[in-house]
């Protein structure tokens, strides 16, 4: 009995003792610089929502020249509502809305410029866009931001001291009319070109010094919206990530100095990867366009991102420390177009499945290393689902190791992890390995991680993982950690045909079988590119074994193989051979003298021709897109003859393959003519070029 009190006066006093000891443990110092409240909760949205609208929606452009008239802006269906439902199912958590565009044209009647929707017939002159879309994003639980450019090409001021004050009253309007405002969005495209009031020529500034910044931020941002961040080349709370293609740098620290940048300047690389020792806080912000424009172009309805492009963004930008804009090029009907809409439905349904089952739960933790050993700052903090909680290692402990211990074999191809930044950014590297027979096999060795990190690999099968820091700015602080099991990604395969005659047929998801058919009953398990030189039908799939599914069919019919085709005029080169080979993606382009300009192909050989298709250059930019043609075929390639003649309707709001017919002839040479282009410059441009045979 007295044993037993002792044992008991022992035991309190042992946990007693325990407890004091956790209590005199401190915190990690901060290491500087740390983000503000409001840069935690913006990382923590991980994707918002861009909106590109305005005059150079109803005129085809992107850069508008500040020219055209306040009465072409007239989107009669216009639902800001849609937006917002559209954005809010795609997982977005707030929006950026270009306010007003280079050309200068305002969304919302500024009482400082006669050029915006006041002088529209959109809701008769008494529209108010920002408004609107402020209202919907309240709503529906959205956050609001606002794009304003700093270049106006319509503003007669521009360039001179008047402009600034003109631009921080317009800036001022925003602020104050329309609600709070999380984010205020500046880029770096400052003077050039314009109208300016009918003055036509070019003005330049000096991005660095014109538009006096630390001013402007201070006593026109600060002052009417304290709790927002400012975006910029540098910041001074968010930078760009030094391109528009959606790609963070694999290596992306969320500090820069932001004395060494400006508005506009030429640091793309820096951006990208951010600064190690950056004085800074300013995270990186992954911009791109769900279209390749920013502004909606009916001819680029076929070149929405499809749900593997969407998912590509998704892992290059939040699972690469950084959060997401996705441009929506509203249409001309006031409306985010529906091929935009199911798209990005689609991609958020997609990531609900890749994260759906946390496989982490209920495994056992341990790690190397416990700063003083104290509970607050145990290793089960990074499996607690407790964004506030970490695991800590000693001051002195820069490398260290958690071990994932599993009671059975799992599955998995995704890993997460993210760092307590509140107290700074501080992993400089990093491994994930698992254990198979006694011995520890790599599966990734990276960089930095950040507010968040996540890495997609082929499937691993294993009953312990190990997640190491191998090189640390300071001790690491951890507070989330997951493994997961991501669905295959069941995408009808990409089949093409080179010059050769080879055929390739290209699935996204690595760890799924392709299977193909030549014959449209009998399927084979593709492995490498196969020739298939004669005319005929090429089917694909691709089939999950685990799941027991299939994706829909590709399905692509071939025309003669060009193995003996020749170009003749241009002379042939590795430039006119590109008409032919077989790649969407490249092009031919041709500066010319004057129209008409031939291209004539040698086939090698008399074939029955009844047609011939064309495809334009598909790049963002395209150049030279043919629109009156004429087509002539030959036997002996000396005596010619025309056999159609005419125009490619709607090509300029359609670039995708244009087909023609003719009542079928013998040839060998074929001739096609470009007697103009739609842009009425002297450009020819060719992505492919076919014949239809008998």
């Amino acid at each position: 009995m007295i044993m037993q009190k002792i044992i008991t006066v022992l035991s309190i006093y042992i946990v007693l003792l325990f407890a004091i000891s956790c209590k005199s443990v401190s915190p990690p110092r901060p290491l500087m610089p740390i983000p503000t409240d409001e840069q935690l909760k913006w990382h923590e949205s991980e994707r918002n929502a861009f909106i590109h609208f305005g005059l150079n929606t109803f005129n085809d452009m992107e850069w508008g020249y500040g020219d055209t008239p306040s009465t072409t802006f007239n989107p009669i269906k216009l639902d800001a509502e849609q937006w917002a439902k559209t954005i809010k199912a795609a997982g977005l958590k707030g929006v950026v809305l270009t306010c007003k565009h280079h050309d200068g044209f305002c969304l919302w009647p500024s009482r400082y410029t006669e050029y915006s929707v006041k002088n529209s017939p959109w809701r008769n002159g008494n529209g108010d866009l920002v408004k609107e879309v402020s209202d919907a994003c309240k709503k529906y639980g959205l956050t609001f931001g606002v794009y304003l450019s700093p270049w106006d090409r319509n503003s007669s001021e521009y360039g001179t001291p008047e402009y600034i004050e003109y631009f921080r009253r317009q800036l001022t309007e925003l602020l104050t009319n329309y609600g709070e405002i999380s984010e205020v969005w500046f880029d770096g495209a400052n003077g050039g070109t314009g109208w300016y009031g009918g003055a036509n020529e070019k003005r330049s500034v000096d991005r660095r010094t014109y538009y006096d910044w630390p001013t402007t931020i201070r006593d026109v941002i600060r002052k009417n919206q304290p709790h927002a961040l400012v975006f910029s080349d540098a910041g001074p709370d968010i930078r760009w990530c030094g391109n528009e293609k959606g790609i963070a740098g694999t290596t992306n620290w969320s500090m820069i100095t932001a004395k060494d940048y400006y508005p506009g300047c030429a640091k793309q690389k820096d951006l990208n990867r951010g600064e190690e020792d950056g004085s800074d806080w300013v995270p990186a912000e992954i911009n791109t366009s769900v279209r390749p424009g920013w502004f909606y172009h009916k001819s680029e309805d076929h070149k929405v991102k499809g749900l593997t492009q969407l998912i590509d963004y998704y892992y290059e930008s939040v699972g690469r420390n950084g959060t997401g804009l996705l441009n929506f090029p509203v249409n001309r009907n006031g409306l985010i177009d529906p091929i935009d809409s199911i798209n990005v439905v689609k991609w958020q349904q997609h990531l609900d499945q890749d994260f759906a089952n946390n496989l982490i739960k209920d495994a056992k933790v341990t790690s190397s290393n416990i700063r003083g050993g104290a509970s607050r700052y145990d290793v089960t903090h990074v499996i607690d689902d407790n964004k506030d909680s970490y695991w800590a290692t000693d001051d002195s402990v820069i490398k260290s190791h958690i071990e994932i211990c599993f009671r059975e074999e799992i599955s998995f191809n995704r890993f997460l992890v993210q760092e307590y930044i509140a107290l700074g950014q501080r992993v400089k590297s990093f491994k994930l390995e698992y254990e198979k027979n006694g011995k520890w096999i790599p599966i990734a060795n990276e960089t930095t991680i950040g507010y968040k990190r996540i890495l997609r690999f082929k499937t691993v099968r294993a009953t312990k993982v190990r997640f190491s820091i191998t090189d640390s700015r300071a001790c690491p602080t951890i507070s989330n950690i997951a493994l997961y099991k991501a669905p295959k990604i069941l995408v009808e395969p990409m089949i093409s045909r080179n010059k050769l005659g080879e055929v390739k047929v290209e699935a996204f998801d690595l760890e799924i079988d392709v299977l193909y058919s030549i014959d449209g009953s009998t399927f084979k398990k593709y492995t490498n590119p196969f020739l298939f030189d004669q005319k005929g039908c090429v089917e694909a799939y691709v089939f999950d074994r685990d799941s027991g599914k299939k994706s829909d069919t590709s399905s692509i019919y071939f025309d003669i193989c060009k193995t003996k085709w020749k170009m003749l005029e241009p002379i042939q080169s590795a430039k006119s051979n590109l008409m032919f080979d077989g790649n969407q993606q490249t092009r031919f382009i041709r500066k010319v003298n004057k129209f008409p300009y031939k291209m004539t192909f040698d086939l090698g050989e008399q074939c029955a021709i009844k047609g011939f298709r064309y495809l334009p250059d598909q790049s963002r930019r395209a150049k030279g897109i043919i629109f009156d043609y004429s087509f002539d075929i030959s036997k002996d390639g000396e005596s010619w003859k025309r056999v159609l003649h005419g125009e490619f309707s709607n090509i300029k709001n359609s670039p995708i393959w244009q087909t023609k017919i003719f009542k079928e002839q013998t040839a060998r040479y074929v001739r096609l003519v470009a007697e103009s282009n739609v842009a009425e410059d002297t450009f020819v441009g060719v992505s492919e070029f076919d014949i239809i045979t008998k």
